[in-house]
């Protein structure tokens, strides 16, 4: 019944806004209060799993499974999904959008939310795959919600480079899967995680080498792992500020889960560091290409997009470190995830009011939008590392376990990226936030009982920068049992 409610909601949402016609506005409201109904699920196999139940499957095949990794992700995709909901702009009370617009708006942001939930429930390897893809689909019908030459030309480079991303990472799963049967013949479930675990170590190590790196490649293009992040500034540039929201913090977290299920197999059955060193690797190299992005940086849409890149490599540097850095990692990407998402429902609010997403058009938001200045200026701070908020907390622990690990040259480097992009942000939110407001501009807030959602956001971020709630500790070190047996 979990997984019912878990999935079903976001499809009969999107049922509901395809048959109701003419588009009407209680449409938003029903789709918001049916969100809620996914995040209880996820929070009920969260808590489950932190008490250490076993992992609950459904379906025919155990085609559904929810253990501590899953039921994380389950959590994240449906709170930021909740959110994402509450603050779209059918529920505002004027909206530049026509009636045709927010239908598609909600149909498909609601199939991507579905596609999202789909894929870290998935037990099936080639099931999560296919739920993937999906994600692409019908994200990138929503980037051109109000159509130009930009948005269409950033719809179809996402299309073209999240394409051959997921056909790189199909690449892959043949391969395991191939070398499974070689080994092991036709047994039932073969593409079932567990299964594919419980015989990794007979499988091949060259072959899983190759089918790693396909598959790193193939699901970090969906994550942005530079270089495959050239999508990212174009897409979070054009599309709707609450689709971006998602896209930066839900469908980044759901692109990195994939990748970290594969890592699992790929290490019991190579067992030499391999897969530590491609994201080691990966890692300082988002870190350096996001790090001199921001410096030049004209646009805060895409100074955004480029400080996911960031945190892209944060969060492959600390999979890279062990258990250590596992569990700094998987801490980061739930700070992350509020982070972003607050991120870009104030940018929503910031672009209305201006009318423009360049930096230089931003002037005075302190004054002009006190609320909304100040929660950007907070949410930045946290992104930058700063105390008292948890993105602080992950990347002290993140460093810690990379000298730990003796890797010093590599801490150090990281650690000079990161005062390049800090010293970027601070003179980009300077420029922002003060000085006198552009001609035309009206002092006042625009969102009114919006802001009050945003603030669930920062308030998660302090939380975790002053402790460590006793379900997530033990929720996150159930997946570092997991991810590092």
């Amino acid at each position: 019944m979990a997984f019912l409610l878990l999935l079903i909601p976001s499809l009969v949402a999107a049922a509901l806004a395809a048959t109701v016609r003419p588009y009407r506005k209680f449409v938003g409201w029903i789709s918001a209060m049916l969100s809620l109904v996914s995040l209880g699920a996820a929070m009920s196999f969260a808590l489950h799993s932190a008490r250490g139940g076993e992992a609950p499957v459904f379906g025919p095949g155990e085609l559904l499974r929810a253990d501590g990794l899953s039921a994380l992700l389950m959590v994240l995709v449906a709170a930021v999904a909740s959110l994402t909901l509450f603050l779209s702009p059918d529920l505002e009370r004027e909206t530049n959008y026509r009636p045709r617009q927010l239908r598609w708006y909600q149909l498909f942001i609601n199939l991507f939310i579905f596609s999202m939930l789909l894929a870290v429930s998935a037990n099936n390897v080639a099931i999560m795959w296919i739920a993937i893809e999906a994600t692409t689909i019908f994200s990138a019908l929503l980037i051109p919600l109000i159509r130009s030459k930009t948005s269409v030309e950033a719809s179809w480079k996402y299309i073209l480079i999240g394409s051959v991303g997921i056909a790189l990472a199909f690449a892959g799963t043949v391969l395991g899967y191939f070398d499974f049967v070689t080994l092991s013949g036709r047994a039932e479930n073969a593409l079932n995680w567990p299964v594919l675990l419980q015989n990794a170590p007979s499988l091949h190590p060259e072959v899983m080498k190759l089918a790693f790196v396909f598959l790193l490649v193939g699901y970090g293009t969906k994550a942005g792992i530079a270089p495959m992040h050239t999508w990212k500034p174009d897409a979070y540039g054009e599309a709707p500020a609450p689709m971006v929201a998602l896209m930066s913090s839900a469908l980044f977290a759901v692109a990195m889960y994939a990748i970290l299920r594969w890592k699992v197999v790929a290490d019991s059955a190579i067992k030499d560091h391999y897969t530590d060193r491609l994201m080691l690797t990966l890692g300082l190299l988002s870190l350096t290409i996001a790090a001199f992005s921001i410096v030049l940086a004209q646009n805060y849409k895409r100074m955004l997009a480029y400080s996911s890149v960031e945190h892209t490599g944060l969060i492959c540097l600390g999979l890279g470190l062990g258990p250590l850095g596992v569990f700094a990692a998987l801490l980061h990407l739930v700070n992350h995830t509020a982070a972003k998402s607050l991120m870009f429902f104030l940018v929503g609010n910031i672009e209305r009011k201006y009318g423009s997403p360049l930096i230089k058009q931003v002037r005075g938001l302190l004054k002009v939008m006190p609320w909304t200045g100040g929660l950007f200026a907070a949410g930045m701070l946290a992104l930058m590392g700063l105390p008292p908020f948890g993105l602080f907390i992950t990347e002290f622990a993140l460093f810690r376990a990379g000298f730990a690990g003796h890797h010093y040259w590599l801490m150090g480097t990281a650690l000079l990226l990161l005062l390049v992009a800090f010293i970027s942000f601070i003179s980009q939110l300077n420029k922002m936030l003060y000085g006198v407001a552009p001609e035309g501009v009206t002092i006042g807030e625009n969102s009114g009982w919006r802001i009050a959602p945003m603030m669930l956001g920062l308030a998660v971020l302090i939380v975790l920068g002053l402790t460590l709630p006793a379900p997530l500790e033990a929720l996150l070190n159930q997946i570092v049992r997991i991810v590092s047996r």
